[in-house]
């Protein structure tokens, strides 16, 4: 006998799936990425980042508190987005 893992989740509150293999995952329209997250996304280094950064041809990071930045993942998607159309 299978028990159901979400059977203590309501039903409205459970993610609805697109497709037959399992729950969506849910994703802000501007989820906040940190640096690791960037860093595998682009494949570039913390140094190439922020120099592109200055450079103006990256996003900017926005200040999260006095020691944490974070990129918003659309900026970040279209950045990737552009890089493949050229």
């Amino acid at each position: 006998m299978t028990e159901d893992t979400n059977a203590s989740i309501p039903a409205a509150s459970q993610p609805v799936a697109a497709n037959d293999r399992g729950p969506a995952r849910l994703t802000a329209p501007n989820a906040i990425l940190r640096l690791p997250a960037v860093r595998h996304r682009t494949g570039l280094s913390r140094a190439t980042i922020y120099r592109k950064m200055s450079a103006g041809d990256f996003p900017r990071a926005r200040q999260l508190s006095t020691q944490c930045v974070g990129w918003l993942e659309s900026e970040i998607d279209s950045w990737i987005s552009e890089r493949l159309a050229i």
